[in-house]
Order: C-alpha cells, then structure tokens, then sequence
C-alpha cells in the first residue's frame, strides 16, 4: 500500500563476506545503484516505486545477481477527471457519452450520478446517452473506489 515502509533483503553463503548492490530493472546498472547494502528500503513507498527489483552479491572470487523480485505498489484512486464526448455543443437528439477516469491501483469502478441520484455502475467509467433531450440538462459527477478508498470528480454541467 502507498506510504508503507517496504524492505527488501538479500543475502548469500559467501567467503569472503560479500558485498551487495541493489538495481531496479530497466535501470542503467552501471549509473543507477539504489542501494549498496543488503537490504533496500522504502520508508514510504509510492506508486512510482513498482517495478522488478534484484540484487548482486560480489566478494574477490566473484559476482552473482539475484532472481527479480516484483513490487506492486497499490493506492486508491486519485481524484477522477471527466469529460464529455463529442466535445463541442450538444444537440438534442445526439448521442453523447460521459467519461470518467482515474489513475488507481487495483483498477477502479466507477459510479456516475446524476444531481445526486446513481445513474450506473461498472469498470469502465463511461455513461452514453442514445439520445439527450433537454430533461438532461443537469449537474453530474462520478465517483471511483477501489479496495484502499475512493474519490469524487468536480461537477460537469450538461447545457
């Protein structure tokens, strides 16, 4: 979860002791060392920090590297942007879509409302219109959650 404290370690049979350095894959070894220690730590991990991560072990008679090991930062959802499509005025009769999307980890779901009364539900965050009328000319807003929280988009007038 964002702002837990994560510790890696790693650790060999070696003689003489060995030394070790910690890498983020797809990073530049040879610029890049997160860490010379056996342990990397994250004190308040955030999203960025995911990734596959592995260790070298290194004495005098040699090098070994270590398998990856994957972190999966999770969050909840950021705040929601919204918008509508087509963009441009809205005619009666057309069809139109709202689209809602956060940035989350797992993946949100999504509620749309209309003032404030549910209008759906579901993964995708969209709401289409097949064909808007005057009566539609409201104040929406949509809301994603996941398992860590949820977060409320600003209100999008239909005129």
């Amino acid at each position: 979860m964002e702002g837990s404290s994560v510790t890696l370690s790693c650790s060999s049979d070696a003689n003489p002791a060995a030394t070790y350095t910690w890498y983020k894959k797809d990073g530049n070894p040879e610029l890049n060392p997160l860490s010379k220690d056996s342990q990397l730590i994250f004190s308040s991990i955030k999203s960025s920090d995911s990734g596959e991560f592995y260790c070298t072990s290194e004495n005098k008679l040699g090098k070994k590297t270590s398998e990856y090991v994957s972190v999966n930062v999770e969050y909840a959802p950021k705040i929601p942007s919204v918008s509508v499509s087509p963009s441009g005025e809205i005619t009666e009769g057309s069809s139109v879509t709202l689209i809602c999307s956060s940035d989350a980890n797992p993946a949100a779901t999504y509620t749309w409302y209309k003032q404030d009364r549910i209008l759906n539900q579901g993964p995708d965050g969209r709401f289409n219109f097949t064909s808007i009328s005057s009566e539609d000319r409201r104040s929406y807003y949509c809301k994603s959650e996941n398992k860590h929280g949820h977060n409320t988009s600003e209100r999008l007038f239909l005129n």
